[in-house]
């Protein structure tokens, strides 16, 4: 991986380093991982959920994409969707960022 996207990738929140371990060091694996991320629907889930006032089906989505920011090591959007999944589990739709 170049040092540009290797940077760009970093500023976005990413532990680069952590992920191409998980990927053992596959930098084009990675990039194919991080390229379905933006095909995954569990963020339209979860804004469907929560416009519905479906408090479970909005757990469940936001606990997804926790999980799979946290195999892509997208630290700053694994805590902000750790943060989400307790304040809706609380039952603080309301204060749950979106």
């Amino acid at each position: 991986m170049d040092e540009g996207k290797r940077t760009r990738l970093k500023a976005a929140g990413i532990d680069v380093d952590g992920a191409l371990e998980r990927f053992m060091g596959s930098d084009v694996l990675l990039e194919q991982f991080l390229k379905k991320f933006l095909e995954d629907g569990n963020y339209m889930a979860l804004r469907t959920a929560l416009d519905a006032g479906d408090r479970e089906g909005a757990v469940t989505a936001s606990h997804s994409l926790k999980g799979v920011c946290g195999n892509l090591s997208m630290t700053e959007l694994f805590a902000f969707f750790t943060r989400q999944v307790q304040m809706l589990r609380e039952g603080d739709e309301a204060g749950a960022p979106v």
